[in-house]
């Protein structure tokens, strides 16, 4: 059985299951559906990750492409983000092979319309011009070298953000592992003015996941920030479209209070975010709207569209893994910066230390003048849809969710927008959802003390655990 679907984050599976022939099945397809759908693709962007298997799969790509006809431009080695932006500039199709964060055993393909991110209807077409293709065996063909447009490109438009050397007198480390932006950071950091400190370079793919860091992580970010001195210290995931953050005395800062400290330096007028990021952004009153969405960037992108519709014209989107996507076109300290709705790692860094360069104000500070929430996430694995479904379910019943949470206090509102999310009369907020990319029923706390927040997320925990297993 294979554990190939599509994703919040396009199409993920084990690397054995997606040997060359896969690959070549999966272009074909998507080529076939940008050509019914859209027009037929002249030109294709291919790009790939630091993952070991990401060459090979990437070539496999590049002679599918030339097999049905399209012009391929190699990009090598690039950030997501820059690949998504070569492609939106070219209005050209676009095939990122990267695993973003997950282990090395496994791998993927994410796939760019002329306009941007694929969304459920092109899943869909892809699946259906798949059923139609063959599993055969490519033909070899020459390497093609690699072309720098997009990676330079993309620097370009990070040079746009702030103001030059604005960044002058920060010492700032860049923890490199095996982001695919590991060299891109420190080259833009030093263009900025910043005295940037290469640390823990991998020639071993690392899974950095920015959700869900591990403790050899947040030891490392303490420890060098205290070795070194550091101002802050940056990372990334692997493929560059979620940032990775941590102030002067290497504690991380999470990925939606990053996304609410861009919009506030960009701002915005209108924010996009899925529920599970935390409520400090309506408490803080810094925007005129706030809309929420499920969790994953398809429906962030939706959600920014009709943002627009709805008349604002500084529009940010942005999830709880901190990669923020920009809706609209900003007028920046350094220039114009255009529309990307794909996520972005380097924006919100570069957005964070210059709204700290600015302030003359350590990054530890920046939180301050915001209201204090503090949010826990946690989950329970092995529990598929069929368990998951019902107990959701169950919480959508409005007797039985009271009597689940009076443990808890009154409940003051409930949304279904992605799973079953309760606020009680206390601004406390418990939400359960099911995992889009794993059989886990994810669990998310928030309130405005931590230890508060940490005791809400194992009630929660608890507390689900043990109706599942009276079921």
């Amino acid at each position: 059985m294979t554990s190939l679907k599509f994703g919040t984050s396009g199409l993920r599976g084990l690397v054995t299951e997606l040997p060359d022939e896969v690959c070549r099945a999966y272009t074909l397809a998507f080529l076939k559906h940008m050509q019914s759908a859209h027009a037929a693709p002249a030109v294709l962007l291919v790009g790939y990750d630091l993952r070991s298997s990401s060459p090979q799969m990437a070539a496999a790509c590049i002679s599918a492409a030339q097999e049905f006809g399209a012009a391929v431009e190699n990009c090598g080695p690039v950030p997501t983000p820059a690949l998504a932006f070569r492609a939106m500039s070219l209005r050209v199709p676009a095939i990122m092979v990267t695993g973003s964060h997950i282990p090395a055993d496994r791998n993927g393909l994410k796939f760019y319309r002329p306009d941007g991110e694929i969304d459920k209807a092109d899943e869909a077409g892809i699946l259906s011009a798949l059923d139609a293709e063959t599993t055969a065996l490519l033909s070899p063909t020459e390497p093609l070298p690699v072309t720098p447009e997009a990676l330079e490109n993309y620097v370009r438009r990070c040079a746009t953000l702030l103001a030059p050397k604005s960044l002058a007198g920060l010492r700032i480390g860049v923890y490199q592992h095996s982001s695919v932006a590991r060299d891109l950071m420190v080259t833009i950091l030093q263009d900025y003015g910043a005295d940037a400190v290469a640390l823990a370079r991998s020639e071993v793919f690392v899974p950095v996941d920015t959700e869900a860091l591990r403790p050899e992580d947040v030891e490392f970010a303490h420890a060098a920030a205290k070795k070194y001195k550091l101002d802050a210290l940056v990372s990334t995931d692997g493929d560059a479209d979620r940032p990775l953050i941590a102030d002067e005395q290497g504690a991380f800062l999470r990925g939606d209070s990053v996304g609410l400290l861009t919009a506030h330096f960009l701002h915005a007028d209108a924010v996009v975010t899925p529920v599970t990021s935390n409520t400090a952004i309506e408490l803080s009153g810094l925007f005129s709207k706030v809309y929420r969405t499920r969790v994953g960037s398809p429906y962030v992108i939706e959600g920014m569209e009709e943002a627009s519709k709805d008349g604002h014209q500084r529009v940010v989107g942005f999830e709880a893994n901190g990669g923020v996507l920009l809706g609209s076109q900003f007028a920046a300290d350094g220039g114009r910066l255009d529309a990307l709705p794909t996520r972005d790692a380097m924006l919100p860094i570069l957005a964070v230390l210059g709204a700290a360069a600015k302030e003359g104000s350590a990054l530890s500070k920046l939180l301050d003048s915001l209201p204090a929430r503090f949010t826990r996430s946690g989950r329970l694995e092995h529990i598929d849809a069929s368990q998951s479904g019902p107990f959701l379910q169950n919480l959508s019943d409005d007797d039985y969710r009271e009597s689940f949470f009076a443990e808890l206090g009154t409940i003051k509102e409930n949304d279904t927008i992605d799973g079953v999310r309760i606020v009680l009369v206390t601004g406390e907020v418990v939400h359960y959802r099911a995992s889009g990319n794993a059989p886990e029923l994810r669990c998310y706390a928030e309130a405005a003390m931590d230890e508060r927040a940490e005791e809400l997320l194992q009630w929660g925990l608890k507390r689900a655990r043990e109706t599942l297993v009276s079921v």
